[in-house]
This record gives structure tokens, C-alpha cells and sequence, in this order.
């Protein structure tokens, strides 16, 4: 069958009434979250894991990309209208913006982020459905060898990736990594690291990691912040319809930003900051009215906002080709999966299709109606930014504890979340990024598995992992991800050094 023919029927799946329903909770709860500061994405879907558990497989799975689509929609509303990114993919949005909701024109500058959205979304989409067999084609390729290569890699990108740095990032990947040694040995059925508590002999849940080191780490983070949050937001003046300029401006900057999103959201080391960055500078280039950026060009919008949608459905290609997360999002996906039985990767194509073709097939509904939601009721999710934090994060720490509750009623699991929501909290005050844990527990007995076997099958001989072109080159990569950027933050600061060494002399 043809990829048309596997996207008619996904479209026949996502079509289903109840499957629509689970794609407008996920855009609706994806808007609301990237409107309000300080809650993400990632952070919902982890709420959500204990809640969906004996929900429908697809539906939830649907309900949580709708959930990613909508929080980078609803990112602009804040970046434009307070001037506070809701998402992190939308600080380079508040730069022209918040200038053009300042100026009086709020109204364009959300119409272009909205429509902008849409199409990259849309067109990105469509670049993931007909990509990503391709891939699975070579990934069917992969053995034990290429396997272990490939987790090296994502090990080493999500740790350079997130953070401040890349020692910090690697710190937070080994403490994911710790946690997965914890449980039954896979192959030999012995005990590990569980301490006698039989509740740990199953290991640790995701979903407990997941919802204690995001959701509650990030309230207590917030709760120990002295400073009050007293931001203006910007009244929206006139009318949100977009002139015929405006439309003549924005146009080429959402291909440009839809083409510069998806690659780099599909790569290892990318992500829709990266894409949203460089859209900006190559429109601050290609601009015919250079003088307006920094003072609210509409082009510095249009752009940055299409390449962080465009990067969204880009994270989806590693992710369900692959199994390979490259966000904090795409990580608690792949939780999402596993708690279903699934696991992301070629296989998946094969024992799910009408799951995987109806997913990708709900994110074009999902871009539609995102677009509706986002036009119409700009006014509505601008009234989110009124409710007072507190309350905010009591309930978010609340619907976490009775989600993990009802999930696992057990003591020694309430204890699991109290003690990794410490950590997490621990984490955010030192600046140690927070998604490699989770990668590190999801993806590591993976790696582990895929080390042994092919271990076992060279009999020992550790040369085998290089014994492939495949996965000496897979290799090489991830030691390059590792040691380049250490070098060129080392050669900085000598330059940095000798500088002020000039100085003084």
C-alpha cells in the first residue's frame, strides 16, 4: 500500500466521533497550557499519564500530540501579549510581538501566529507521513549493534541538548540511568538495587518519575520564588483580521520558518528553539524592511512561530520511527506509549498501523481545529492569564497526587513521587535540565538490553559495536556530539582569558 493509501485510512480512524473528541480535549488543554507561564507541555502530558491509563490506546496517544500542537500554538499569546513566553519555543516571538501589541497591533500579530501555525503544521504533517516510512525502511536494518549505537546517540544529543551545559546535562541523564538499573534483571530474573521492598521489584513507574520531577518539581520551584509575578498584559486594540501587507509579508516567512522547522525538529540535537532562532535571523536577513525588526516587525513573527510548529511534527519522526525522544514533550510521549504496551520504533508500523497512520492522520484535524480555537477566542485564553498562581499550582499538585493515587494506591509509590519531586526541585534550583532523567529511565534498560545481546552473540568480543559501518559511524557521532562542544567552550574561554590577560598588561 502507498503512504496515500495508509493516510486515507488514518484519516477514516481520526475521523471517529469519540477520536475527534480526544484530538479537541488535547488542542483545547494544549492552547490553554502554552497560554498560561510556566506550564508546558510536557508538564500536562504528565499529569495526564495516571489519568489515561485504562482509557483508549489511540484516543489518548491523539489527545496527547493534539496537546503538544496546542501548547505551541498558545505560546504566542503570552509571548505577544505579556511579553512572558509560555513555551520556550516562543521567546523569540515576544521580541517583535509584544513591540507590535505595544504599538496597537496585537490583533495582526496573533492572526499571523495563528495562521502561521496552521500552515506549518499542516505542511510539516504531510512531510511526516510520507518521510517517515522511508526511515522505517532502514531502521528495519538496525541489529543489536546499530540499536545500542543509535541509544548512545540520543543519549549524548538529549544531554547536550538540554541544560546549561553538557556535564550537567550527562549528570541528569546517569541519575535517569541509576534508576533504570533499579527492578528485576531482564536476563538473569535476579533482584536489583530494590532495597527488599517488593513494590520496587517492578521498577520505577515512568508515570510517577514523569508526573513528580515535572509537575511537582516545577510548583515547588515556583512556591520558593520570592518575587511576586505582576506582568502588564497588553489589551488587544482593533480588529485581530490581517491587512493585505500583512498578508503579502507573512506568507514567504511561513514556508521559510515551515522548512527551516521540520528538519531540525527531526534531528537528534534539534529542537523548536534551535528552528524558532534561526528562523528569525534568516527573516531579520530577507527582510525588505529591515528597520522594523526590534520594533515590531510582523515578518519576525510569522517566521519563528511557523518553525516551532514546523519542528513540532518534525520530533515526531525519531519518535515513532526510531523510538528516539529529542524534547522533554517527545520523552513523556514515549512514557505515554509504553504504558499502553507499545513501543515506538519500525515494529510499530507493522503490529499498529491503523494506530500510527491515525495518529498522524489526527494531527492534520488537530491543525484545523487549532486554528478555529485560536481566531475566534483569542479574548477567552487571554482571560487565562488572570488566574492567580497559586491556585494555579495547588491544583496541578493536587491532580497530581490523586492521578498517581488512583494509578498506584500504594504508600511506597507516594513516597516515589514526594522524594522525585524533591529532586526535580532540586534540579531546576541548580540549573540541571530535567528531561534526561526521564530518558535516561525509559530508554536505558533498552540500551542495556541491546548491549548485552549483542554482546552475547560476539561472545564477549566488544569489538562487534564497531563492527558495523553503521554503528562505528553512530558511534563516532555521539563521541563528536560529546567532545566538540566541550572543546569550543574550553577554546572560548581561553580566548575569554587571554583577553583579559591583554587587558591587564
Amino acid at each position: 500500500m502507498s503512504t496515500f493509501d495508509f493516510l486515507l485510512q488514518g484519516l477514516g480512524t481520526a475521523m471517529q466521533p469519540m477520536i475527534l473528541m480526544y484530538a479537541l480535549i488535547g488542542v483545547t488543554l494544549g492552547t490553554a497550557v502554552g497560554v498560561l507561564p510556566g506550564i508546558g507541555p510536557a508538564l500536562t502530558v504528565a499529569l495526564l499519564l495516571p489519568v489515561t491509563y485504562g482509557l483508549d490506546p489511540a484516543g489518548s496517544l491523539i489527545m496527547f500530540a493534539g496537546i503538544y500542537y496546542g501548547g505551541m500554538y498558545g505560546g504566542s499569546t503570552t509571548s505577544i501579549l505579556l511579553n512572558t513566553p509560555g513555551e520556550s519555543a516562543s521567546i523569540v516571538t515576544a521580541l517583535e510581538g509584544n513591540r507590535m501589541a505595544k504599538a496597537g497591533r496585537g490583533g495582526p500579530a496573533l492572526a499571523t501566529a495563528a495562521v502561521g501555525s496552521f500552515v506549518a503544521g499542516l505542511l510539516a504533517t504531510l512531510a511526516l507521513a510520507f518521510l517517515a516510512p522511508h526511515i522505517v525502511k532502514l531502521a528495519l536494518v538496525f541489529g543489536p549493534r546499530e540499536y545500542f549505537a543509535l541509544m548512545m546517540l540520543a543519549f549524548v544529543t538529549v544531554a547536550a541538548a538540554f541544560g546549561e551545559s553538557t556535564l550537567k546535562g550527562l549528570t541528569s541523564l546517569f541519575i535517569g540511568l541509576g534508576l533504570a538499573t533499579i527492578g528485576i534483571d531482564g536476563l538473569t530474573g535476579q533482584a536489583r538495587m530494590s532495597f527488599g521492598v517488593p513494590q520496587l521489584l517492578d521498577g520505577i513507574e515512568v508515570t510517577t518519575l514523569a508526573v513528580a520531577m515535572f509537575a511537582l518539581g516545577e510548583c515547588l520551584f515556583v512556591a520558593a520564588q520570592t518575587h511576586g509575578l505582576h506582568d502588564k498584559v497588553e489589551a488587544i486594540k482593533g480588529s485581530v483580521k490581517m491587512t493585505a501587507a500583512d498578508w503579502r509579508r507573512s506568507w514567504p516567512a511561513w514556508l521559510r520558518g515551515s522548512a527551516i522547522g521540520f528538519p531540525i525538529g527531526a534531528m537528534p540535537a534539534g529542537g523548536a528553539d534551535i528552528a524558532s532562532f534561526l528562523s528569525y535571523g534568516t527573516e531579520k536577513r530577507m527582510s525588505k524592511h529591515p528597520d522594523e525588526f526590534g520594533h515590531g516587525a510582523i515578518e519576525g513573527v510569522a517566521g519563528p512561530e511557523a518553525a516551532n510548529n514546523a519542528a513540532a511534527a518534525g520530533t515526531l519522526v525519531p519518535l515513532l520511527t526510531l523510538g528516539l525522544p529529542t524534547t522533554a514533550t517527545a520523552a513523556i510521549m514515549l512514557a505515554g506509549f509504553q504504558q499502553f504496551g507499545l513501543q515506538p520504533g519500525p515494529l510499530l508500523f507493522a503490529t499498529a498501523p491503523q494506530l500510527v497512520w491515525g495518529l498522524i492522520a489526527s494531527l492534520l484535524i488537530a491543525n484545523v481545529m487549532l486554528l478555529i480555537l485560536n481566531l475566534p477566542l483569542i479574548r477567552f485564553w487571554v482571560m487565562l492569564l488572570r488566574i492567580p498562581r497559586p491556585w494555579l499550582y495547588a491544583g496541578i499538585l493536587m491532580f497530581a497526587t490523586l492521578g498517581t493515587i488512583g494509578v498506584n494506591p500504594s504508600p511506597v509509590e507516594l513516597t516515589m513521587l514526594l522524594i522525585f519531586g524533591f529532586l526535580g526541585y532540586g534540579l531546576r534550583l541548580y540549573g540541571y535540565p530535567i528531561a534526561p532523567v526521564v530518558v535516561g529511565l525509559i530508554l536505558g534498560p533498552m540500551a542495556e538490553q541491546q548491549l548485552r545481546r549483542a554482546l552475547a552473540i560476539a561472545q564477549g568480543d566488544w569489538t562487534t559495536l564497531v563492527s558495523t559501518p553503521l554503528s562505528a559511524s553512530l558511534l563516532a557521532i555521539a563521541a563528536l556530539a560529546l567532545v566538540v562542544p566541550m572543546l569550543l567552550r574550553l577554546r572560548g574561554k581561553g580566548q575569554v582569558l587571554a583577553q583579559i590577560a591583554g587587558d591587564s598588561d
